[in-house]
């Protein structure tokens, strides 16, 4: 039997995952999760196999919650399971240590199969990310220039274009507003752009962000 932990904030995304997968007669969801810091300690106790991971959640957000998962226990296989299909995420979570990368688009016998294999030991990445990112690195087209932040900074920002205030950023980071400033300051230097609002507007043409605010 598979244990299973579902990281999603959305609870119809969650329970639409579960539902799918009830089926399924080696696979046992046996906790769900809001957040990432919600999932590293529910992972703590109830130690499951493998994790299906949002990426884009309140607080640390589904790429830290992978490095703290897998530094906790290195035996933990985390899938990202997410709308995100552009580079730099599946990058990101690859070397942060994620053994599979399937989009929420993908039908139930992908994710069943994606579980499976990393259960297994395998790495399960859907197609249509695995191309991309081997033509990513095959050739030596423009980048997006997000592709140029630390994990540190990418998390940063994806918290400031949600809405996320300087005090509240520093205290789920455990981190000093001072610091979050210095992290918000770079982000514009690097991104050549003057504002908070502006940096959201290249997020959206960068595919970083969801267009609809409902989704």
């Amino acid at each position: 039997m598979i244990n299973v932990l579902i990281v999603d904030d959305h609870d119809l995304v969650r329970h639409g995952i579960k539902k799918l997968l009830a089926s399924t007669s080696d696979i046992k969801i046996v906790g769900e999760a809001e957040t990432g810091e919600e999932a590293v300690q529910i992972a703590r106790e109830l130690k499951p196999d493998v994790v299906l991971m949002d990426l884009k959640m309140p607080g640390i957000g589904g790429i830290e919650a992978t490095h703290k998962l897998l530094r906790a226990n290195p035996t933990i296989k985390v899938i990202a399971v997410t709308s995100c299909d552009e580079d730099p995420f599946p990058s990101r979570l690859v070397r942060a240590g994620a053994a599979g990368y399937v989009t929420k688009t993908a039908k139930v016998d992908e994710l069943v199969t994606a579980i499976r294999r990393v259960y297994d030991g395998h790495i399960y990445i859907t197609p249509e990310v695995a191309q991309q990112m081997a033509l990513r690195q095959a050739t030596n087209a423009a980048k997006s220039p997000f592709a140029e932040l630390s994990e540190r900074e990418l998390q940063v920002m994806w918290m400031i274009t949600h809405g996320h205030r300087v005090q509240e950023i520093a205290s789920k980071l455990c981190l000093s507003p001072k610091t979050i400033n210095t992290y918000r300051y770079r982000l514009f230097d690097k991104l050549k752009v003057r504002n908070d609002v502006e940096l959201t507007h290249l997020a959206l043409h960068y595919g970083m962000l969801d267009k609809d605010p409902q989704s």
